[in-house]
């Protein structure tokens, strides 16, 4: 039995009021764990299994004849047609719910064809690598339905509890939340290692090859190392472009690429602050933190929180943990976005929802001095925003002012 996954509650939610739900991300996440852990009882096909791809797409027709709902096809992007077949199945009888899941894990085709030939009758969501409370099994803390609540107050934080350690935390960032190298590596130190040399070696000379190409490999690859010392900055393509010897157009596809694939988060910059010039480079980082630090080759805790990308690092990992508990969430129409202006005030993470902007600052520090919120008074004075967040490794939830909340790491 795998563990609970956060978003468990809201797919059943949206078997009620869809007849198809898609979940899309990365390559061992753990997606085919979940779906059969949700519904034991339905059919089982893997489109990277040759019979059951045979079986689907030499008479796609017949096969959904037989099979008009509990099924569950893995991988779903190996056979782009079947979501045109699908289209017809579903529209036959339109009012039944909850008749398929698929899941995927490269976006492009996946994205094309639900896009293209399924909208209004699919629900689209997404799944990631464990979040910190997935791993340990102790439920999705109570912080994110308060951040989807517009009526919240300042002090309404302070009445959260969290069952999470720091230590914890502190070992879901370094390790990253891929479920096998987590759980595996309990009994075999080594097997983490093995298993990121591997997982890179796969995604890039199976994956990849396999969905772009024309795609020139080893300078795909050269620029995964690369965009390791990248990760968590403002984007300078140019530079990245002089060091590869390519042009900045291969720049951005390479980044389109590793974000369309679920490894890489593109963050746009938030620009709803009319009183402020807002630098509008976009921003980007790795989406699982173990994968960064493998690439930078950071062998333990220890020498990571030295490290000079540490500070970035733990940013990227809060973001992360945020996203992924609002999207656990029914919560619509959430952006989200970094705020750097022109004189350099400077906000990691925006949430803009239906209830206006949270501002968020992310310290790897225990304690902060004063400069550290200048960022967020300003973007409160500015916004007339209810609160602001700060997140680091403090010891417990207080108010630093009237409006500004300190949360830690491990409440998220």
């Amino acid at each position: 039995m795998g563990k609970k996954r956060a978003i468990e509650k809201k797919i059943n939610q949206l078997l009620e009021m869809f007849s198809v739900v898609a979940i899309v991300g990365p390559r061992q996440c753990g997606k085919s764990t979940l779906v059969k852990q949700l519904r034991p009882d339905w059919k089982y096909y893997d489109l990277e299994s040759p019979d059951d791809y045979q079986l689907i797409s030499s008479d796609p027709v017949a096969f959904f004849a037989l099979n008009a709902e509990n099924v569950i096809i893995d991988e779903a992007q190996q056979y782009p047609d079947l979501f045109k077949v699908l289209r017809g199945v579903i529209d036959s009888d339109r009012n039944k719910k909850g008749r398929f899941i698929l899941t995927g894990s490269s976006s492009p085709d996946i994205v094309k064809g639900i896009t293209e030939s399924l909208a209004g009758r699919i629900a689209t969501m997404e799944m990631w690598p464990f979040k910190q409370n997935e791993y340990y099994g102790t439920g999705l803390p109570d912080i994110f339905e308060l951040l989807t609540d517009g009526t919240v107050k300042p002090n309404d934080f302070l009445q959260l509890r969290t069952s999470q350690h720091l230590d914890q935390t502190m070992h879901i960032w370094f390790k990253g939340g891929f479920p096998e190298p987590l759980i595996e590596s309990e009994k075999n130190p080594d097997f983490h290692l093995q298993w990121m040399e591997n997982y890179i070696i796969n995604y890039v000379g199976r994956d990849i090859r396999m969905l772009f190409p024309r795609l020139h490999i080893h300078n795909f690859r050269r620029f995964l190392t690369l965009l390791a010392q990248f990760s968590g900055h403002q984007l300078n393509m140019s530079d990245m472009a002089r060091s590869l010897e390519v042009s900045v157009s291969t720049i951005k596809d390479y980044l389109d690429i590793i974000h369309q694939t679920f490894l890489w988060r593109n963050l746009e910059p938030y620009t709803k602050n009319l009183l402020k010039k807002i630098q509008k480079a976009r921003k980007g980082f790795f989406r699982d933190q173990g994968l960064l630090h493998y690439f930078l080759k950071i062998n333990d805790l220890n020498s990571l929180l030295i490290h000079p990308v540490a500070g970035f690092s733990f940013e990227s990992f809060v973001i992360e943990e945020i996203i992924r508990g609002l999207q656990a969430t029914m919560a619509t129409q959430l952006a989200f976005n970094y705020y750097r202006t022109i004189d350099k005030s400077e906000i990691d993470l925006v949430i803009d929802g239906r209830s206006g902007p949270i501002p968020i600052e992310i310290k790897l520090n225990s304690t902060i001095n004063r400069t550290a919120l200048r960022g967020l008074e300003n973007f409160l004075a500015d916004t007339k925003t209810n609160y602001a967040i700060l997140i680091n490794r403090g010891k417990r939830i207080e108010l630093l002012t009237d409006k500004i909340i300190q949360i830690p790491v491990n409440y998220l």
